[in-house]
């Protein structure tokens, strides 16, 4: 068992041989084909490397150790993107080792490495000074390491941080103002006041992805100008699934309404949220943008003028029949901009269930009550003891009980009509004649 792990567990420069080697690319042969192959180092073991892509997706490979620092340099002089996610990498100095010799490097995935509890010198820490985008999901790092890399990062723009299990966020005395997104979704954050700390770490933030995490309210005891102050830069944030059916979080409109207090926010994701449930999807959008009024992205879809004064006034309406004391402060904002609405009409437009018809046949005349959903082909199979005749054997005539006398008859023909496409009225009448009579029926049949 030991000797197949070690075996499984490879260094960075053997992997980037195996996948690289111009062997396994007999199309580069002769003319070339586009594909540039360098001379490696006097002595090494591999002669005629090929230069690597500058999106260089290692992922999976079993990596654990760099390898020597001048195959690694010979490699990637042009390598821009490295994702080493899903590797065994448990060593600051082997991946620093990596870092060091890729002068380009600018993104970079270390997800699901195992690097927890494993700190990083700040020393060390230095090579990573281009990196503009850092991945480190699952990978349980602390936050002492996390504020070592982002102390030696000056450009770093992007950092993700999801499902690293963090509970409780540790503050930096060092803030790093490059920063523009941050994502740390999938964790146990729960306190709105574990939030808060991200504002002075990070002070130029933008972009805050929070979905997945069981936040509570925004503390009413936070006054506008903090929150302001917090977040001055803020002009996205996701709050998806921002709940627990155990342990209610962000349960109050009073906590949406108070994302008003960020300056510049202009979207807002507000996906699988307890307070929103009993709503249905067009009274939940209607609702927030309500309430959202510097909005002008919601849940990734663009909110239109149009849309928003329809929703403020639906909002209105929604609490009309509220007690004074509970109306939010927002429907005395939108009273003020509308007046008080008066509810909208309720017109049903679904087709009748029933009339009251007379039917006629030879010298008889009966009053029923048919239901209109049904089809000609079934009213005929309802008829057949009435009138006598088999229902293949009638022909059915519908005649206005209003425009009867002008329009004359019109015949049943097509069994698959339903009867309230005649737009039939209680009063009107339907005219049974047998099939073997003609099938011209007069004006004068009215009047008999």
């Amino acid at each position: 068992m030991e000797s197949s792990d070690e075996e499984a567990l490879r260094t960075f420069v053997q992997v980037v041989s195996e996948k690289y080697n111009p062997e396994n690319f007999p199309y580069c042969r002769g003319n070339g084909m586009g594909v540039v192959v360098l001379s490696s180092p006097q002595g090494s073991p591999i002669k005629d490397r090929l230069n690597l892509p500058s999106v260089l997706v290692l992922d999976g490979c079993g990596i654990s150790k760099a390898g020597d620092e001048a195959e690694v340099a010979t490699f990637c002089a042009h390598v821009v993107e490295l994702d080493l996610s899903h590797n065994q990498l448990q060593d600051w100095g082997e991946i620093c080792t990596i870092v060091s010799n890729i002068p380009n490097l600018d993104f970079l995935n270390l997800s699901m490495n195992p690097l927890s509890g494993i700190e990083l010198e700040p020393g060390l820490a230095e090579v990573f000074f281009r990196v503009r985008r850092l991945v480190l999901i699952n990978t349980r790092v602390t936050w002492d390491t996390v504020h070592t890399l982002t102390r030696q990062t000056p450009e770093l723009e992007e950092l993700f941080l999801c499902l690293n299990e963090y509970d409780q966020v540790a503050e930096s005395p060092v803030p790093c103002p490059s920063l523009r997104l941050l994502q740390i979704t999938d964790n146990q954050l729960q306190e709105w006041d574990e939030v808060r700390k991200f504002g002075p770490m990070y002070p130029g933030l933008q972009n805050l992805v929070l979905s997945n995490n069981k936040l509570g309210s925004v503390e009413e005891d936070t006054p506008q100008d903090t929150l302001q102050c917090l977040f001055p830069n803020l002009r996205s944030i996701n709050l998806n699934n921002s709940g627990n059916p155990l342990k209610i979080r962000l349960k109050r409109w009073e906590d949406i309404e108070r994302l008003n207090f960020f300056p510049k926010l202009e979207e807002v994701r507000l996906m699988g949220l307890p307070l929103l449930q009993p709503y249905t999807n067009k009274e939940r959008r209607s609702l927030t943008v309500a309430q959202l009024p510097c909005v002008s992205v919601l849940n990734g879809s663009v909110v239109t003028e149009e849309e928003r004064e329809d929703a403020e006034r639906f909002f209105i309406r929604h609490y009309l029949d509220f007690p004074e004391e509970t109306l939010p402060h927002r429907y005395h904002v939108l009273v003020s901009k509308y007046g008080r609405l008066a509810p909208l009409a309720e017109v049903d437009l679904r087709p009748r269930c029933m009339a009251m018809l007379e039917v006629r046949w030879g010298e008889r005349t009966e009053t029923l009550s048919l239901r209109l959903e049904q089809t000609v082909g079934e009213l005929k199979k309802e008829l057949r003891a009435l009138v006598d005749l088999p229902a293949n054997g009638m022909r059915l005539y519908y005649i206005a009980r209003e425009l009867g006398s002008a329009l004359g008859p019109e015949e049943m023909k097509y069994g698959s009509r339903a009867l309230h496409s005649y737009m039939i009225q209680d009063g009107d009448e339907i005219l049974v004649v047998p099939k073997t009579k003609s099938r011209t029926i007069s004006s004068t049949s009215l009047d008999s």
